[in-house]
C-alpha cells in the first residue's frame, strides 16, 4: 500500500522573499516543476554568494531531500532550527525533512507541536495527517486532512493525501480481515473520487479475496468503462473468471487484453498483462505456447522475479517441484521479502514432502506479511494433516442373497511429527441371512503407526486382532496390514503391500473363518494433459488352499477442474485356482468392463460452513467363465457438509450388481453416515 512520505506542496511559495527573491524565481520553478538536480545547482550557486540568505537555504535543502539526499536535508534543517529557532516555515521544513527519511514517530511529535502553535496552518495539518497516516493511525489522520482541507477546501494536496489515507485504512482491515469495514471505506473513498483507477483496483481485490467474485467482476466492468483502463479490466476480469472455474474464458479475455499491447503501453501494463496472459495458459494446460513466452521474456528480463515466479508456476503445473523451488530459491535471493518466494517456496516443499521446512518457509511469510489470507490458509491446510482425528462411520448393507449386515468402525488417527503418526482402529460387524437365520459379528482392533523415512517415501504398518462369535464356531486371528508408498517418477505413485484379514461379507464366510493373505501393487500414472492410469495387481492366498489373481486397471480423463469431472473405463480381471461356487464366489476366469463418469467437490478442498459431494455412475459387461455376457451397473453417491475448519459429516450410498461383490446375479446395497472431527485447533507438536 502507498505511503506518504512528503506533503503535497511546496513551503516555498508562503517564505517571506528576501531582496534577493526575485534573483530566485528560476530556482522557484525548478522546485515547482520537480526539477530536482537544476534546482540544486541553482541554489548552491545563490549560496555560494549569498551564505546567508534564509530562503535560499531552505530552497537548496528542500532541493537535495527531494533529490534523494533526505540525510543531508535533515542536517541542513537541523542547523537552521538551530539557528532561527522560532521560525514557523524553518519548523515546517524541518518536520518535513523528519518524513523524507522516515522518522515517522519523531515527525508525529514535532508536527504535534507545530499544531498546537498555529492550528490553522494548512501545512503544519497536511503534514500532521500524512504523518499519522504513514504510522497507520488512519482515524486520526482523517481528522486532521479534513482540518486542513477546512482551511484549504479542495486544496489538490490534501485531496490526494485523503484518497491514500482511506486506501491505507482499507487495506489495514483487510489485512485484519474486516472485510465489510474494508469495503465501506473504499466505497466511501470512491464517492470522493468516482471510478477512481487506484480505488477500483483496490476494491476488485478485497472482493477477490473476500470471494466475493461476482462483485469483483461488477468493480472491474465499471473500470473498463474508461477506454485508457481496458487492459486493467481484462486482466482483472480473467482472474475472476479463473476464481470461478472457467479457465477458457480467462484465457480468452487475457488473449484479448495481449493482442493489444503495443510500444505505447505503458511498460508496468505491458508486463502485468503478459503476466496474466502466460498465466492464463498455464491454467488452461498449454504449458509448450507459455513456455515460449516466458523464454522470450527471460532473454530481455534475465532474473526479473516476476518472470522467474511465472517459470517456477510453469513448473508446479508440471509437477517438476524441484525445478520450480530452485526458481522461488532465485527470487528470495533477490528479494528476501518476496511473497511469491516465500509462500510459492512452502508450497513447493510441501509437494516434495519436506513438510518441516515448508512449515518454516509460511510462517516466514506472515512475518512479514502479517495475517495474510493466503498464507494462513497454507498453514491451516497443514495443520489439519497433522492434527490429531477422529473418524467415525456407520453402514447398514443389504443385497439379494438376503444376506444383511451393519457396521461401526472408528479410526484415531494422532501424529506426534510430521514424520510420525500412531493410529488405531476398531471395527465392529454383525451380520445375519434371514433366509438360513444364520447370524454372525466380529470386532477387530489393529495399532499402527505411519513413518515417513525420507521426503516422498512412507512405510505404513498396523497389527490386531479379530474376535469372530458366529452360532458353530468362536475364535481369534491375527490381521496385519503393511506397505510402503513412494514415488519412483514425476507424476507416479506406487504403494507395495501385504495385508492380513477374514472374510467377513457374510455369516457364512465368517463362520468358515477362511483367512485371506493379500500381496498388491497399485501405481498410478499422471499426466500434464488430464489422462490418468492406477493400476492395481494382487495375489491372495487363504488358508483353505486357494489362491486368487486379481488385475484391476482404470484409464481415465479429467475433464474439469471445479468441480472435477472424469470419465474412464474400468477393466477387471479375477481368476480362482480352485471353484468353489457352494461355498463362496470363486470363477476361473471373471472378467468385466465398465465405462464410468465421476463427479466431485474434494472435501479437503472445501470452505467451512460449505458442501461437498460425489457421485459416480458406471455400466459395463461382466463374464463370467464362458458364460454369456451380463450387463453391470454402479452407483455411488457422498453428500457432506463441512461444519467447521475441524469437523465435516456426510452420508453415502452404493449400489452395484457387479458380480465380484459376493456372487453372480447378486445385487448389493450399502448405504451409511461417516463423521471426522480433528481433536485439536493445531498439531501436538505446534503447542
Amino acid at each position: 500500500m502507498k505511503t506518504i512520505k512528503t506533503v503535497s506542496i511546496y513551503l516555498i511559495l508562503v517564505l517571506t522573499y528576501s531582496v534577493y527573491a526575485q534573483d530566485m524565481n528560476e530556482g522557484f520553478q525548478y522546485l515547482e516543476n520537480g526539477n530536482y538536480q537544476k534546482a540544486t545547482v541553482f541554489f548552491k550557486n545563490i549560496l555560494q554568494e549569498h551564505p546567508e540568505n534564509k530562503t535560499a537555504q531552505i530552497c537548496y535543502g528542500r532541493a537535495i531531500g527531494l533529490n534523494d539526499k533526505p540525510a543531508e536535508a535533515l542536517e541542513l534543517f537541523s542547523e537552521l532550527l538551530n539557528t532561527y529557532p522560532n521560525d514557523f516555515e524553518v519548523k515546517l521544513n524541518y518536520a518535513e525533512a523528519l518524513l523524507w527519511n522516515s522518522k515517522f514517530k519523531d515527525a508525529k511529535t514535532f508536527y504535534h507541536s507545530l499544531v498546537s502553535e498555529n492550528a490553522n496552518n494548512f501545512s503544519a495539518l497536511l503534514g500532521y495527517a500524512n504523518t499519522l497516516s504513514n504510522l497507520k493511525e488512519y482515524e486520526q489522520a482523517l481528522v486532521y486532512v479534513d482540518r486542513a482541507l477546512v482551511v484549504s477546501p479542495n486544496n489538490p494536496g490534501a485531496m490526494v493525501s485523503k484518497k491514500y489515507i482511506y486506501l491505507g485504512h482499507a487495506y489495514q482491515e483487510q489485512q485484519l480481515q474486516n472485510y465489510k469495514i474494508s469495503e465501506v471505506l473504499l466505497q466511501t473513498n470512491l464517492e470522493l473520487f468516482p471510478k477512481d483507477k487506484t480505488i477500483l483496483l483496490n476494491l476488485a481485490n478485497l472482493y477477490f479475496i473476500w470471494d466475493k467474485i461476482d462483485k469483483a467482476e461488477v468493480v472491474l466492468h465499471v473500470l473498463g468503462e474508461n477506454p485508457d483502463h481496458t487492459l486493467e479490466s481484462l486482466n482483472g476480469l480473467a482472474l475472476a473468471s479463473h476464481l470461478k472455474g472457467n479457465d477458457k474464458e480467462a484465457l480468452q479475455l487475457s488473449t484479448e487484453s495481449f493482442k493489444t499491447l503495443s510500444n505505447q503501453t505503458e511498460t508496468q501494463l505491458r508486463n502485468h498483462t503478459t503476466e496474466r496472459h502466460i498465466q492464463a495458459l498455464i491454467w488452461n494446460g498449454k504449458y509448450k505456447n507459455a513456455e515460449i513466452l516466458i523464454n522470450d521474456l527471460l532473454e530481455t528480463h534475465q532474473n526479473e522475479n516476476w518472470v522467474l515466479a511465472l517459470r517456477a508456476t510453469l513448473h508446479v503445473y508440471k509437477s517438476q517441484f524441484k525445478k520450480s523451488l530452485l526458481d522461488y530459491n532465485t527470487i528470495l535471493e533477490n528479494d528476501s521479502t518476496s511473497f511469491d518466494g516465500n509462500l510459492g517456496k512452502a508450497n513447493n516443499l510441501k509437494a516434495l514432502g519436506r513438510f518441516n521446512e515448508a512449515y518454516e518457509a509460511a510462517e516466514k511469510t506472515l512475518q512479514i506479511y502479517n495475517n495474510q489470507k493466503d498464507a494462513l490458509a497454507f498453514i491451516n491446510q497443514l495443520n489439519a494433516t497433522f492434527t490429531p482425528s477422529i473418524e467415525t462411520r456407520a453402514a447398514y448393507t443389504f443385497d439379494n442373497g438376503d444376506n444383511s449386515a451393519y457396521y461401526v468402525n472408528t479410526t484415531i488417527n494422532v501424529p506426534f511429527s510430521t514424520n510420525l503418526q500412531v493410529f488405531g482402529n476398531y471395527n465392529f460387524r454383525s451380520t445375519e441371512n434371514s433366509v438360513t437365520n444364520n447370524s454372525a459379528s466380529s470386532n477387530d482392533f489393529s495399532l499402527g503407526v505411519s513413518y515417513q523415512l525420507i521426503p516422498q517415501i512412507i512405510f505404513k504398518g498396523s497389527a490386531g486382532l479379530t474376535d469372530a462369535q458366529t452360532q458353530e464356531n468362536n475364535y481369534t486371528q491375527f490381521l496385519t496390514k503393511l506397505s510402503l508408498q513412494f514415488k519412483p517418477f514425476r507424476l507416479q505413485s506406487t504403494e507395495l503391500g501385504y495385508h492380513r484379514e477374514i472374510q467377513t461379507f457374510n455369516a457364512d464366510l465368517l463362520e468358515r473363518e477362511i483367512l485371506q493373505n493379500h500381496f498388491y501393487l497399485n501405481h498410478n500414472l499422471s499426466t500434464n494433459f488430464n489422462l490418468g492410469w492406477f493400476t492395481q495387481l494382487m495375489y491372495t492366498t487363504q488358508n483353505d488352499g486357494n489362491q486368487r489373481t486379481l488385475l484391476f486397471t482404470s484409464l481415465y480423463y479429467n475433464l474439469l477442474k471445479k468441480p472435477a469431472l472424469k470419465v474412464g473405463f474400468n477393466y477387471q480381471h479375477i481368476g480362482f485356482k480352485d471353484q468353489l461356487p457352494a461355498i463362496y464366489f470363486s470363477p476361473k476366469h471373471f472378467n468385466a468392463g465398465e465405462i464410468f463418469v465421476n463427479l466431485i467437490k474434494d472435501e479437503n478442498t472445501s470452505k467451512p460452513k460449505s458442501w461437498f459431494y460425489e457421485l459416480t455412475a458406471a455400466t459395463g459387461k461382466q463374464f463370467i467363465n464362458s458364460y454369456t455376457g451380463q450387463t453391470t451397473y454402479r452407483f455411488q453417491g457422498k453428500l457432506g457438509y463441512k461444519l467447521s475448519q475441524r469437523s465435516l459429516i456426510n452420508v453415502y450410498g452404493l449400489h452395484s450388481n457387479i458380480a465380484s461383490a459376493t456372487a453372480a446375479g447378486f445385487t448389493f446395497t450399502e448405504v451409511g453416515i461417516r463423521f471426522k472431527w480433528l481433536v485439536f485447533e493445531k498439531p501436538l507438536f505446534k503447542n
